[in-house]
């Protein structure tokens, strides 16, 4: 959550564990739990299924980024 912050993204607990837990349930990430200073955490991680996702879905990221940011139009006028 700290680091959607930092991009300038709010995303509460309330949001954003139920989209974890629904990521595990679905096998893209895997979970431990860990007691630190008396509180339970939960740390999650990218199984191979989601990494290959995450790679899939940055290609297509790039791709699209690619067409947004290629004025072909300003090449054309000039």
């Amino acid at each position: 959550m700290e680091e959607l912050r930092n991009h300038g993204y709010e995303v509460g607990p309330g949001s954003m564990y139920p989209m974890l837990n629904q990521m595990q349930t679905a096998g893209i990430l895997t979970s431990t739990e860990e007691v630190v200073g008396g509180k339970r955490r939960k740390n999650f991680r990218a199984t191979a299924a989601g990494r290959k996702l995450l790679k899939e879905a940055r290609a297509k990221l790039r791709e699209l980024a690619s067409e947004v940011l290629d004025d072909k139009d300003a090449r054309r006028r000039k």
